[in-house]
């Protein structure tokens, strides 16, 4: 499937409606259908909801624009709502938990691999560790709180395993900017770095909402800290973004981020009926772009080829197994820490970074708790001491 952004097409938006039943489908099953339609659901409504987050507070900024963000941030929830709703009463809050961070670990990793700025794809590589162990730490919450495996949600594509310990994952507020890329910057690397500030938003918020429903005080702690680094995370890919860029070229980017993530949805999904929403929402935000290139010639004055270049998509995401990719990471960088915007050794990391994590785990961390004698074997074995012994000797190196 062949796109060039400049081409005139998609669905004009005044005729983007829904009805309750088309907005309410049929959910996906945890077990029968493929983990990476799962993925590719969380992925897009993180997508769609930093959509939606970026026309809002342009709302309250741009007074010609007023009719039009209203028009579009319509369609975007409704797209949203249809999306999230996808997801199935099936899971559990921690299997659902467990479906983000193989979402953030598989997405993160097939955008480090397609980066072309080599300093962005280290940044990618470094959050992806961090996620990578955060989908350990839950693993063993579902374990202790629900005796089940999370393979049964992962379905044998993503490992389980320990990578940079959360324990380490703290730091200084400064230590969590990175440098921004450029106004010539490539496409590709403002769609990857919208795509996981998007994704990373989603995460955060939902650990912040489902946490405090649960009842043991050890989960609700792991959701804490957990939602904290999300938080980082924010920071950390938002950051990447071009600080200097106007809201509406902003919105042009989204937008041309929305349509490059449901092409790749709609290339490699293997649901026929979940295929269909996809190509749907492709067409509406071919149609949603229309508009806001309209809106960058009217309020701007300038062509939306300055963003876009010539409006040809870059590669797009693999929905796939990352398991190797992810292993050289693992070996190769997982000792790396940070020190403002650079990526240094352990031994280098700024000491603002040292202290406030000190103090923040100084009466403990639940991240160390929850895992303690844990190692993912098949079947949910929590007594497996060679697994418990590699485990352990991880986590006391970071500590």
């Amino acid at each position: 499937m062949t796109i060039n952004l400049f081409d005139k097409g998609g669905c004009p938006l005044e005729r983007q409606r829904f009805t309750w039943k088309e907005l309410v489908q049929k959910p996906i099953s945890k077990l029968d259908d493929d983990a990476f339609t799962r993925v590719r659901i969380i992925l897009m409504n993180g997508v769609e909801h930093d959509a939606l987050r970026t026309k809002q507070v342009m709302l309250r900024m741009n007074r010609h624009a007023r009719v039009a963000l209203a028009e579009l941030m319509r369609v975007e929830h409704e797209q949203a709502t249809m999306v999230n709703w996808l997801l199935s009463s099936d899971h559990s809050p921690l299997e659902t938990t467990i479906g983000f961070e193989q979402t953030a670990i598989e997405v993160t990793a097939s955008v480090a691999q397609l980066e072309p700025d080599p300093y962005l794809a280290q940044g990618y590589r470094y959050a992806l560790l961090e996620d990578f162990d955060h989908l350990y730490r839950y693993s063993a919450l579902l374990d202790r709180l629900e005796g089940k495996d999370a393979n049964n949600i992962t379905q044998g594509y993503t490992d389980i395993a320990p990578a940079r310990p959360t324990l380490v994952h703290h730091r200084s507020p400064a230590n969590d900017l990175l440098e921004p890329y450029g106004p010539d910057a490539a496409l590709a690397t403002k769609l990857h770095a919208l795509t996981l500030t998007g994704g990373e938003y989603q995460t955060h918020d939902y650990y912040m909402n489902i946490g405090p429903v649960f009842a043991d005080p050890l989960a609700r702690q792991l959701y804490a800290e957990v939602a904290s680094v999300e938080a980082q995370h924010i920071t950390h890919y938002g950051s990447m973004i071009n600080p200097d860029e106007t809201p509406l070229e902003r919105m042009l980017i989204g937008e041309a981020t929305e349509i490059w993530n449901y092409q790749a949805c709609a290339e490699q999904e293997t649901s026929p009926r979940i295929r269909a929403i996809w190509e749907r929402f492709l067409d509406y935000e071919l149609g949603h772009l229309q508009v806001v290139m309209q809106l960058f010639k009217e309020v701007e004055r300038r062509d939306p080829a300055e963003v876009l270049g010539d409006g040809k998509l870059p590669a797009r995401i693999r929905f796939a197994s990352q398991r190797d990719f992810v292993r050289q990471v693992i070996a190769g960088e997982t000792q790396l820490r940070k020190d403002g915007t650079k990526f240094v050794d352990e031994s280098a990391e700024a000491r603002s970074s040292i202290a406030w994590r000190d103090h923040l785990n100084s009466e403990g961390s639940p991240s160390q708790a929850v895992s303690g004698g844990w190692h993912w074997t098949p079947g949910t074995e929590l007594n497996d001491v060679a697994g418990a012994d590699a485990a352990a000797a991880a986590d006391a190196a970071a500590s």
